[in-house]
């Protein structure tokens, strides 16, 4: 009788044994996932910090903390060769998946790897610029937002004509190195005729090109500006705002940050919504699920910004109409 209840406290002490490692692994901390992120604007950019903030802030309500079981890694920069190395050193880092800003990042990830799973934002073309196969089936390793859809060119050359009817001549600066460019360029061609306007492509480079071109179109009357959405117009915004101001050109932007900046009016996507909306697929990836299985997805907020101080500076009164639609206005 004693060897059986010895026997059977050996066996009792020996089960306890063989749970104590499942027991203890299942306290163990979340194993820590790794999350690129590459963001094409400059290193002192405020918007970059909301952005990030964005994105962060909405990965913790779905349960993913910085220092517990998630480490990012960012890279910023605007010039070609930078973004290259900046995609080359985060694939290094052997991450879960990335977070590429803009087309010239998402282009760049690409093309060095096709198995580590990429969520873009900031892309107007994917399919045009060959990222993914289709909107509805992306085929490959990348998934994301779009920026805008072509269509909403049309809105900035009507809402320009609303707040000033003069305008007969309208600059459109595009970057020409995106395929995008073109693509809002020809919306916008397609009811210039209708609306009684002359367009005048420009490219958006260099600021010293910027300057030049826009002095240029300004020596006739009864001009206009529509900037397209590209980084470098947005690294560029500063100076196209006061060359708009310096030559009394009424212009129409593409984002917020160029109203905040002392822009006229901007019509276009919620900069910050997309990266939020982007945390929710780097969480379902994470937990296991393909980009190829997640389709893009189209802007769902827009915002239209007026600044009424350079309305008034520029000698315009801004239709009631337009206020009335407006999200924001700045005094």
């Amino acid at each position: 009788m004693a060897s059986y209840i010895e026997r059977r406290k050996f066996l009792a002490t020996l089960g306890g044994a063989a749970a104590w490692p499942l027991a203890a692994r299942a306290q163990q901390p979340d194993r820590v996932r790794r999350i690129g992120v590459l963001i094409n604007t400059a290193d002192n950019d405020p918007d970059a910090v909301a952005r990030l903030s964005a994105f962060k802030k909405a990965l913790r309500e779905l349960g993913w903390d910085e220092g517990r079981n998630l480490q990012i890694d960012t890279r910023l920069g605007v010039e070609d060769d930078r973004i290259r190395r900046n995609a080359a050193e985060l694939i290094a880092l052997a991450p879960d998946v990335i977070l590429a800003n803009g087309p010239p990042p998402a282009m760049a990830l690409q093309q060095a790897t096709r198995s580590v799973p990429i969520v873009f934002v900031g892309v107007t073309d994917p399919v045009g610029m060959g990222i993914v196969q289709s909107l509805a089936r992306p085929g490959g390793n990348a998934t994301g937002f779009i920026s805008a859809e072509f269509g909403l060119s049309v809105k900035w050359l009507e809402m320009l004509k609303e707040i000033a009817p003069g305008v007969r001549r309208v600059a459109i600066l595009r970057d020409l190195g995106l395929a995008s460019g073109s693509g809002q360029l020809g919306a916008i061609q397609s009811v210039a005729p209708s609306l009684g306007v002359e367009l005048t492509p420009l490219n958006v480079s260099d600021a010293g090109a910027i300057e030049r071109s826009l002095a240029a179109f300004a020596r006739s009357p009864n001009g206009g500006m529509i900037v397209t959405g590209s980084t470098l117009a947005l690294v560029h915004r500063k100076l196209i705002i006061t060359l708009a101001d310096r030559h009394r050109l009424p212009a129409v932007y593409p984002q917020r940050p160029f109203i905040a900046s002392g822009g006229l009016i901007s019509y276009g996507t919620d900069s910050i919504d997309p990266f939020r909306r982007a945390a929710g697929y780097a969480d379902r990836i994470l937990k296991g699920e393909k980009p190829a299985d997640l389709p893009v997805q189209a802007p769902t907020k827009y915002e239209l910004v007026i600044n009424l101080k350079t309305a008034r500076a520029l000698g315009l009164e801004v239709p009631p109409t337009l206020l009335a639609r407006a999200d924001e206005v700045i005094e």
